[in-house]
């Protein structure tokens, strides 16, 4: 989709307070940001962040108190009845449990919501089948639940989420009960699904691996507001939260056993190499060029939505001259440097 299309949805100052008793909560505080068309993008945060709340406005399963939500650029946060009922048809949502009804087979699961749109039975039919074979699992249309594996789960609760031609697919933490190798899966299912139906999806995730292998764009949430928004390589190569910083660090900066600090002769740093330079032989260079020795002790070449990020943890041994030189010159070849302690 081109960048120049407006917007699929837009919050502008929304806000949603919760009461417990005699206390009260800010669950969303104030939040604007726009989610662009055809994209993949991720809301991300804490446990309360509000980002739960954030995806339940967009189908209208909870309201804002203030603000205004637009989609397809039309404010929706009065609809009610016909109005209300045409709105959501046109969401799809994938669940983390699944959600399938136990005793339907996968054919009366992904045509529940074709039967409630008033579909034709034949075109039911024809349209189940045209999507199983779109998730990868045809041979599954007369299996029940509890025959099916859990990315088996999935894929027919995506299967369904599709059904109604969607032009938006919200996904409420869509992997968290899946193992590693099927998560790969079934986000690589989801990227297919972006790209070849250019259908908007918005996922909200707690896992980061999941926004760094499949979101073009991210908006981080802290204790109900936005902490920070941007594409995904820019948020895990420059944080500027620390909840962000938080949050990728996770991934990008795994923390050094204790052991390597003790044993250590020298000062340790981390060295982070963005874009294009994680692929130069920077080190090599630094250590011609220097009389200190560098020991490399952990190296990492992360790829955020396609791009590298190159992370070196080394210990450099020598003079404290012959240190700072090494220090300055991979900051001369453009790399981010900084002592580490433990």
């Amino acid at each position: 989709m081109a960048d120049s299309q407006p917007d699929l949805i837009e919050f502008k100052n929304v806000t949603k307070n919760f009461h417990q008793g005699e206390n009260g909560f800010s669950g969303v505080n104030d939040v604007s940001f726009s989610v662009p068309r055809g994209r993949i993008f991720g809301i991300i945060g804490q446990t309360g962040a509000g980002k739960s709340t954030l995806m339940r406005f967009i189908n209208l399963l909870e309201s804002p108190d203030s603000g205004y939500i637009y989609f397809q650029e039309k404010e929706i946060t009065k609809l009610k009845g016909k109005e209300l009922r045409s709105h959501r048809s046109g969401i799809g949502m994938v669940f983390q449990q699944f959600h399938l009804l136990s005793n339907s087979n996968v054919f009366s699961n992904i045509a529940l919501p074709l039967k409630a749109a008033g579909w034709q039975n034949d075109k039911i039919k024809e349209r189940v089948l045209e999507l199983l074979e779109l998730v990868g699992i045809p041979e599954k249309i007369n299996s029940y639940p509890n025959e099916l594996s859990g990315g088996q789960k999935q894929r027919v609760g995506i299967a369904r989420a599709l059904a109604n031609h969607p032009s938006l697919v919200l996904c409420d933490e869509p992997t968290s009960a899946l193992d590693p190798e099927t998560t790969v899966s079934i986000l690589s299912l989801l990227k297919k699904i972006n790209k070849e139906l250019g259908v908007t999806i918005l996922i909200v995730t707690h896992e980061m691996e999941v926004v760094r292998d499949i979101c073009d764009h991210v908006v981080v949430m802290e204790k109900g507001k936005v902490a920070e928004i941007g594409s995904t390589y820019s948020l895990f190569a420059d944080p500027k939260e620390q909840i962000t910083k938080k949050m990728t660090g996770s991934i990008l900066f795994p923390k050094l056993p204790p052991e390597v600090f003790n044993q250590a002769k020298g000062s340790i740093f981390l060295v982070v190499f963005k874009g294009e330079m994680a692929n130069d032989p920077i080190l090599s260079r630094v250590i011609r060029q220097v009389d200190a020795d560098l020991n490399v002790l952990m190296s990492n070449i992360e790829y955020v939505s396609g791009k590298p990020i190159g992370i070196f943890y080394i210990e450099i041994l020598g003079k404290t001259d012959d240190i700072q030189q090494a220090r300055n010159l991979f900051s001369q070849l453009g790399a981010e440097i900084e002592e580490v302690t433990k």
